[in-house]
């Protein structure tokens, strides 16, 4: 899948499911996309994915069939140009809670006239030799997905939802609960609540929602919700279960 399947898919009111990736490896992407996930979500925020190796599972994802989304370590202007300038198709940028962050995070994914991303041609996004469409085609094809992880960004949600340049807003239940004080509890009525509240002003804004799943029921409670974009659990947990699975089937 291109980044402009993606992004078209979003537009037109699609469901698109991935899966997050901390496992440092290209196969692991690779198999994500071979299974049929729409999407690999490389996470270095919470792995310990290098810029090269990110690179790599990009590559075999994107080779394998599904978009490459990469979660930066942080909201920095370096962080999201690496990530997109080695070919990632999205970019998700963690804790995004005001005005400011969320203006900071579109001038560093986005080139002139919407942004102020840093310009170098000369890398995999630009196919090496970059051309004179380059930066129209990132700017159009990349897809930008921000964080909104605790009652500080709902706070600041419409001074959020009003900013240009950003595509979907990825409620994070996990920090959402314990930005709340009742960490890990992610199917507390508060939390669901507060991510209710974030869906609806969202439909309203005519913005796309994302955000996690443990499971597919879980994934369905958000998707009935409207949310489009879902990431369901994360590669060592789901490899860690299959094996445990396995092993228990000998006891």
């Amino acid at each position: 899948m291109e980044a402009q399947s993606l992004r078209t898919r979003l537009s037109s009111g699609d469901v698109v499911i991935g899966s997050f990736q901390s496992i440092d490896s290209p196969m692991v992407s690779e198999i994500m996309a071979r299974a049929g996930m729409d999407f690999v979500l490389v996470d270095q925020e919470h792995g310990p994915l290098s810029a090269r190796e990110t690179m790599t599972c990009c590559m075999a994802a994107q080779q394998a069939g599904a978009a490459s989304v990469v979660r930066v370590r942080e909201n920095a202007e370096s962080e999201i140009q690496r990530a997109l300038d080695v070919g990632a198709d999205a970019v998700e940028i963690p804790q995004v809670a005001t005005l400011e962050d969320a203006r900071a995070a579109v001038a560093a994914a986005r080139f002139d006239p919407i942004g102020e991303r840093g310009l170098n041609p000369y890398v995999r996004a630009g196919g090496y030799d970059g051309g004179p469409e380059y930066t129209n085609r990132q700017n159009e094809e990349v897809v930008v997905i921000v964080h909104i992880e605790g009652e500080k960004g709902v706070v600041n949600l419409d001074d959020i939802l009003d900013t240009a340049g950003i595509d979907v807003l990825f409620l994070g239940p996990y920090d959402l609960s314990q930005s709340i004080g009742i960490p890990g509890q992610v199917r507390d009525p508060r939390v669901e609540e507060l991510m209710e509240e974030v869906c609806e002003r969202a439909a309203k804004a005519g913005k796309v929602v994302g955000t996690y799943a443990d499971d597919p029921e879980m994934a369905y409670r958000w998707i009935d919700v409207g949310a489009q974009y879902v990431a369901i659990s994360v590669d060592a947990p789901v490899l860690l279960g299959a094996y445990t699975e396995l092993v228990d089937a000998f006891e």
